[in-house]
């Protein structure tokens, strides 16, 4: 299993307890999230299916009409790989390292790519996988690049897979509503931006021909049907969305203030996260940790992500950790 941010029972098990219990800034979850109503007893006692109104929703919602729900996105990113002949996938870096570790375990040979290069030296990408806005980075693709990229991709049957799960706070940015063109295929996720992601619950924007395929693969009954009734409310909640898109933006512009005043000004993020590369995030993260607060390390290149806190008194215990930390540990960011 790979590593990933929210892995508290681990954090405990190295830097043991804190008093205060953990401020978990790993995940760039909304720390706001949906709030969910009670509900319905026929949700926990009949099988849940695409004709309950989540399709319709999650139309409404991406601008398309050729959607899958899925158990996450995860889930697609797992199956995507046995749809395809053994192949040459280049996966655009950093990035998540589930879709490499995916393509890895199907049989294809993957190329992380620190810039497109289609016509790669160890032979042409035939899929080409692209984290917009970038995880753990932060940082964009324009879209008209993007869909250069598909036209030649496509023009010899190859995919281009743009995983867009932190894109809900900027959804002009989506490419969400031109999915339906055949080797295009758009993955979004549920629990991030809502702030539910227990609800593991996710979406594949793609050419019909391409979401048949991959829901003979995962098979009936994908969802709880639970779940599945409160992603088709939150989705439809028009109103929470515009606030939420608004609280958030303004969130994550005091979080880079904050780091930048603490000399750790970030190179790029999104509204639910930012991300700071320094040649100390080992050391720093271990300084935040002693002070219960989870941050998400990366190795390559050596950074931290940090998620939004939610509440004053969060905020507060975050901007704490930081002055003593960086007295501790004086670091510097890589401008």
């Amino acid at each position: 299993m790979l590593k990933h941010g929210g892995d508290l029972r681990r954090a405990a098990r190295i830097f043991g307890d804190p008093p205060g219990g953990w401020l978990d800034l790993s995940t760039g979850i909304n720390p706001h999230p949906w709030p969910v109503p009670e509900q319905p007893l026929v949700c926990w006692s009949r099988l849940s299916g695409p004709e309950e109104g989540l399709i319709e929703a999650a139309h409404t919602y991406y601008g398309s009409s050729h959607v899958l729900p899925v158990a996450g996105s995860q889930a697609a990113i797992q199956a995507l790989p046995a749809l395809r002949r053994r192949c040459h996938v280049g996966i655009l870096a950093p990035a998540y390292a589930e879709h490499a570790r995916a393509w890895r375990r199907g049989g294809h040979r993957v190329s992380l790519l620190d810039h497109i290069d289609i016509d790669h030296p160890n032979g042409p990408i035939d899929v080409l996988v692209v984290i917009n806005p970038g995880n753990p980075t932060g940082l964009r693709v324009p879209r008209d690049l993007l869909l250069q990229w598909h036209a030649r991709l496509a023009s010899r049957e190859g995919w281009l897979i743009v995983d867009e799960a932190f894109m809900d706070p900027t959804p002009d940015e989506s490419l969400a509503a031109t999915a339906a063109m055949p080797g295009l295929i758009v993955l979004r996720s549920f629990g991030k931006f809502f702030g539910l992601a227990g609800a593991r619950i996710g979406f594949v924007i793609a050419e019909e021909r391409l979401l048949r395929r991959l829901a003979e693969r995962l098979g009936p009954w994908t969802l709880a049907g639970p779940s599945a009734h409160v992603a088709m409310l939150a989705l439809g909640d028009v109103v929470w969305q515009k606030r939420t898109r608004w609280g958030l933006r303004a969130a994550s512009q005091r979080l880079a203030r904050l780091l930048a005043l603490h000399d750790l000004p970030p190179r790029g993020g999104t509204g639910l996260f930012q991300w700071v590369q320094t040649g100390c995030a080992a050391r720093f993260h271990s300084e935040l940790a002693q002070r219960g607060i989870l941050t998400r390390r990366f190795s390559r290149p050596d950074s931290l992500r940090f998620g939004l806190p939610g509440t004053d008194a969060d905020w507060l215990r975050l901007e704490q950790a930081l002055a003593m930390s960086q007295a501790a540990l004086p670091v510097r960011a890589v401008p």
